[in-house]
């Protein structure tokens, strides 16, 4: 089955905006689209990138510092590096918006609209994960995807919320020093890859995202704050979603200044097309002149109930310093002695330590939180068992402290580990054990007798 064409709505929308340049754009959906990979800077070693690089024959992502092309006939997705949080898959496009943000360690940002986890991986991987980052996701089955990406990075600066912009906007007021909003858009830049979405596209559906967009904005601008940055992005290429609504917003508000816009076309680099747009919020606030259907609208906190810890002070104190005990037992520096502990049942979290006067207790009440911080463990019936969130988040001098395996990257145990096999094991190993390849952290065993206890999570196992 052959591509659907493009909508003629669309196609005169496209030679209206580009003119003479129009039919070198719409020539661009019949060619083979670019795929993408970018390092996570906080796994990565000069060594191992040019590793990575020669072996999947990378070509360099030139808006992306750690950014890269791969060729159609490879998969590095399928490749034990990318289950160690090596790298994430990310279309070359998309990688823009964050670099245009620019965000920097120790700051509080919000990542708005999310899920899978492309730009909150790079906003972190930028942050050298120093700080709080909160990224949010409105869709429960989305947000857990999104969570599950944070994990495989090994990312301990993260809380993942599933709100709406609204509720979020009630609880953080001012909160933000950068905020990243990826827009929900119509999807045009998504034709060459989705032929669903050019099913699903119309004029009806632009005026649509136009108004979730601006909805969504108007919370964005209550919880940035003075002094703060925001950059929005979408995936589409229409003026009405991108610079008309950029005019929009800083024409409601006098205290936001345009800093610079850009697009990616298609038939101009090597991406699917993205427009990102950065704005600066004047340090003082000033009073909006504008209408009233443009001013921000004051919205009800919704108090549901939301993942109050389940367990006494006494339960979170208990649990707490069981894992600050197996810590310093097995050599783990991680989270030991910052942050706040958090107890939901038997799993104990650790809150980033930079999240001390933004996430209290009123603001996180009713707050659903997929992810509140670093899960480090488990505390059951009196017995601490570490997460394999810990696991992918040790770095490469705790993994080499601690008691460990080190599997070749091309050898068979390596995919027997992922299969969730036992492996044999040194006899003098015993009880907790990393296991490794090429430094990186993959999951945890437990060494007894000459054998290695697969504990990757069962679903995360691959099947074959």
């Amino acid at each position: 089955m052959g591509k659907p064409s493009l909508p003629e709505s669309y196609i005169h929308h496209i030679r209206e905006m580009l003119g003479s340049e129009a039919e070198a754009f719409i020539d661009s959906y019949q060619q083979t689209r670019v795929q993408g990979l970018r390092f996570n800077s906080i796994k990565t070693t000069t060594e191992l990138k040019k590793q990575v690089i020669e072996h999947f024959d990378l070509t360099k992502v030139p808006w992306c510092e750690t950014g890269y092309y791969y060729p159609s006939n490879e998969r590095p997705g399928k490749h034990v590096y990318h289950a160690a949080g090596l790298y994430y898959i990310q279309e070359p496009s998309a990688m823009s918006a964050v670099e245009m943000l620019n965000p920097q360690p120790g700051e509080i940002i919000l990542d708005l609209a999310a899920a899978p986890g492309g730009k909150t991986t790079h906003i972190a991987s930028l942050m050298e994960d120093q700080g709080l980052l909160v990224s949010n996701e409105i869709h429960p089955a989305r947000a857990k995807i999104l969570a599950e990406n944070v994990e495989r990075m090994g990312l301990s600066s993260v809380v993942v919320t599933s709100a709406a912009p609204g509720e979020l906007s009630a609880r953080f007021p001012a909160a933000f020093d950068r905020i990243m909003l990826d827009a929900p858009c119509s999807g045009e830049g998504m034709f060459r890859k989705d032929p669903d979405a050019v099913t699903e596209w119309s004029d009806n559906l632009v005026t649509l995202c136009v108004n979730r967009q601006w909805d969504i904005l108007q919370d964005a601008y209550i919880m940035l704050k003075p002094g703060g940055t925001l950059a929005y992005s979408t995936c589409t290429f229409n003026r009405e979603e991108n610079e008309g609504m950029m005019e929009r917003l800083v024409a409601a508000y006098p205290d936001l200044t345009l800093v610079r816009t850009e697009r990616i076309w298609p038939h101009l680099a090597q991406g699917e097309g993205h427009f990102v747009a950065v704005v600066s919020k004047a340090g003082t606030q000033a009073s909006a002149s504008v209408e009233q259907d443009d001013q921000p609208r004051k919205r009800k906190d919704k108090k549901g109930k939301g993942p109050r810890q389940s367990s006494s002070s006494k339960e979170v104190d208990s649990a707490w310093n069981a894992y600050r005990a197996w810590s310093s037992e097995h050599k783990v520096a991680i989270a030991n002695g910052t942050g706040r502990p958090l107890l939901f049942g038997e799993a104990l979290y650790v809150l980033p330590e930079h999240a001390a006067q933004l996430l209290t207790d009123d603001r996180l009440n009713g707050l659903k939180l997929p992810r509140p911080g670093l899960h480090v463990g488990d505390w059951k019936k009196g017995r601490f068992e570490p997460a394999h969130a810990l696991a992918l988040a040790l770095g490469y001098n705790e993994a080499s402290n601690m008691q460990h395996v080190s599997l070749d990257v091309e050898s068979s145990q390596v995919a027997a580990y992922l299969r969730g096999e036992s492996l044999p094991a040194d006899s003098e190993l015993n009880g907790w054990t990393l296991v490794t390849v090429h430094g990186l952290a993959l999951g945890w065993g437990k060494a007894s007798a000459g054998q290695l206890k697969n504990r990757l999570p069962k679903g995360l196992r691959r099947m074959q």
